[in-house]
């Protein structure tokens, strides 16, 4: 080793052995990279990882979403009633507006970011293909999203078997609960994703999202509520097809006791509902991995 302190010639050189050595430990591939990017991702969209102020939002929404399960559990201790106040499926649909806040919020954090800091460039290189990221984005959301819409089901369960309600029913129940919570939170995820994706920004994308969620699910109830009135019900259950939201209180409808405006009548209708859920959420993933094959290649 030269000793970096001696004189050199003019015109010369010198090499300077710094220490560094190569990394000689296991290459790992595009999957444990697409795994640390769904638990990172899984964990930022709570705040967690990142600065304080990051965490107030998601966890005081999540805080509000937990307090009438909270609260129905307090009331089935001291009361002793004999059945649940609100039902396992109703209960998304009673806090939708939290839901919509918390998924408009926590999108631009996994998607609009890489893209506004100009980071995506890195994800993008070799070994992790563009749609590897999308998919790894989207199954953060997706994970975030069913923790949100889960957590309450669970928490009215636990309080029903502890009021010693039927099991059988109470189970029965809150699986119908948790097939309906996923079906609202592929779309969702997807609808946000989607959106975010095409947004550096992060106001933007929060209030795009935001009107197309809530403001479109308002219509639409708006619609069938008319339709309901004036006995048109067959456009109030076109117009559920439109939005997320109504195609949850739709099926609840069928699967479940809980009665709402214009649910959709006749197998043809009921199936268009699952039908629609499904390719909703199955055309956001797609329209994300879309996305970034074109960010991949811009």
């Amino acid at each position: 080793m030269t000793d970096p302190t001696s004189a050199t010639p003019e015109g010369g050189s010198v090499i300077h052995d710094l220490g560094y050595r190569p990394y000689t430990g296991p290459r790992l591939g595009p999957a444990a990279i697409a795994r640390a990017l769904v638990i990172t991702g899984f964990r930022n969209a709570f705040g967690l990882g990142r600065s304080g102020k990051s965490k107030v939002l998601p966890f005081i929404l999540l805080a509000l979403n937990l307090m009438p399960a909270v609260i129905v559990g307090g009331v089935m201790v001291f009361v002793g009633l004999d059945a649940l106040p609100i039902g396992y499926a109703q209960y998304a649909s009673t806090t939708q507006v939290l839901l919509g806040i918390f998924v408009a919020s926590q999108a631009p954090v996994l998607f609009s970011r890489d893209l506004r800091h100009g980071t995506i460039s890195l994800y993008l290189a070799r070994p992790l293909p563009s749609s590897t990221y999308a998919i790894a984005r989207w199954a953060s959301l997706l994970g975030a999203t069913l923790v949100f819409l889960l957590l309450p089901i669970l928490v009215l369960y636990a309080v029903a078997l502890l009021g010693e309600l039927d099991v059988s029913d109470q189970t029965s129940d809150a699986a119908v609960a948790v097939g309906l919570a996923l079906l609202l939170a592929l779309s969702l995820t997807g609808l946000a994703g989607l959106i975010a994706s095409w947004s550096t920004r992060r106001g933007f994308a929060v209030v795009a999202t935001i009107a197309l969620l809530l403001i479109g699910n308002g219509i639409v109830t708006a619609i069938q509520g008319i339709s309901q009135q004036e006995g048109h019900a067959r456009v109030g259950e076109v117009a559920g097809l439109f939005s997320p939201y109504s195609l949850y209180r739709g099926l609840m409808s069928i699967w479940t006791d809980n009665k709402t405006p214009t649910p959709p009548t006749g197998m043809p209708m009921q199936l268009a509902y699952v039908v629609v859920f499904i390719a909703l959420s199955v055309a956001c993933l797609g329209g994300l991995v879309w996305r970034y094959r074109r960010v991949a290649t811009a």
